[in-house]
């Protein structure tokens, strides 16, 4: 079987695929982290809310993503959202969003929903008494949770958050379906380009293995020294 596989395919596209399809995925996964962690900390906050109204809004959104498969977000974000930003804004024909912007805001809306709940986890996981110290100094809510709460619920969060964006890391390979030339949409245009499917699919195998093993033994070493500061 390794006799008829091609190594030279790999050599001849290795800078191509990390120059153009891996850093492409990166700065997506890095974007869609920022935004998921900003937007899924509101929601949080929302869900944590006493106003029923408030709650039961994020809980619906939360759940509703939750329950519904990623690629299904992908497809209707770029088919869809062309359409609806028209009918906002007025517009006769759909507006032209971009495969990247569209993939960029299904990413974020898509995890700010579990990056929700680990945050909320994580503000729940603060005892109460650090609310009520910073009621009794005088600070208001917004001025307890940016100050007290959330800056520790952060530092306990950061491994379970990490392991998400590992997870975001790898669902940034659906975007294939968009035809965006992501690491493994590159690898494919070549594997279809020089009839090496085999070849190229192993390599991206071996280089996701590679990259979220190393990944997530560094989120390891990161729990055990979070464990012990706490």
């Amino acid at each position: 079987m390794l006799g008829n596989f091609d190594f030279d395919v790999i050599s001849r596209s290795w800078v191509y695929l990390f120059q153009t399809g891996m850093v492409f995925t990166l700065k997506l996964t890095a974007l869609a982290m920022v935004g998921g962690i900003v937007l899924g900390t509101l929601l949080a906050l929302m869900r944590l809310s006493s106003n029923r109204l408030i709650s039961g809004v994020a809980s619906s959104y939360v759940n509703l993503i939750r329950s519904i498969p990623l690629v299904l977000v992908i497809f209707w974000f770029y088919f869809l959202v062309p359409y609806i930003a028209a009918w906002v804004i007025g517009a006769e024909e759909p507006v032209k969003v971009g495969a990247f912007s569209s993939a960029l805001i299904t990413f974020i809306m898509f995890e700010a929903a579990y990056y929700c709940e680990i945050m909320r986890s994580g503000i729940q996981s603060i005892p109460r008494g650090q609310v009520w110290a910073g009621q009794a100094l005088g600070m208001n809510y917004l001025q307890t949770m940016g100050s007290i709460v959330l800056p520790q619920a952060f530092r306990n969060m950061i491994p379970v958050l990490l392991t998400q964006t590992i997870v975001l890391f790898q669902d940034v390979s659906l975007v294939y379906v968009l035809s965006i030339p992501d690491f493994v949409g590159a690898a494919s245009k070549i594997a279809q380009r020089d009839g090496r499917l085999v070849e190229m699919y192993v390599f991206v195998a071996v280089v996701y293995f590679v990259l979220c093993y190393a990944l997530s033994f560094l989120v390891k070493r990161l729990q055990k020294r979070v464990a012990i500061i706490r």
